[in-house]
């Protein structure tokens, strides 16, 4: 993100947001790559919209032997508090947070999804 500080622009870090790493199925990876494209955003931000709605919903029906098989190591940033929750919501719930992310894919709300430019954000100060 950019900061407009006394008229200069200075692009710094986006420090409410935190790198997670976790195991999710390729396939979902690949389906949110293909979804990021057509919505003009990134995968994280549709896994993000996708972790508020299940969040909301404050239930979830997860079967733990239909887990993937095919899971594969993730990488990207989070909403730091959004992290948080979804941690204690999956300990609450006895699963994983990758369990809850994978679940997450089917809740996404395509119309308030952050665009990809969000990143690239100007904040006056």
């Amino acid at each position: 993100m950019w900061k407009l500080i006394d008229g200069k622009l200075i692009q710094t870090t986006d420090t409410s947001r935190v790198k997670f790493r976790t195991n999710v199925s390729k396939s979902i990876i690949d389906q949110l790559n293909t979804l990021a494209i057509q919505y003009d955003t990134h995968p994280n931000y549709l896994l993000e919209s996708g972790l508020q709605a299940v969040l909301k919903q404050g239930v979830i029906q997860f079967d733990k032997k239909s887990r993937p098989k095919d899971r594969i190591q993730y990488k990207t940033t989070y909403d730091k508090e959004l992290l948080l929750e979804i941690k204690d919501f999956a300990k609450a719930h006895k699963l994983s947070a990758n369990d809850v992310l994978e679940y997450s894919v089917h809740f996404i709300d395509f119309n308030s999804v952050k665009k990809r430019s969000y990143k690239y954000r100007i904040e006056k100060l």
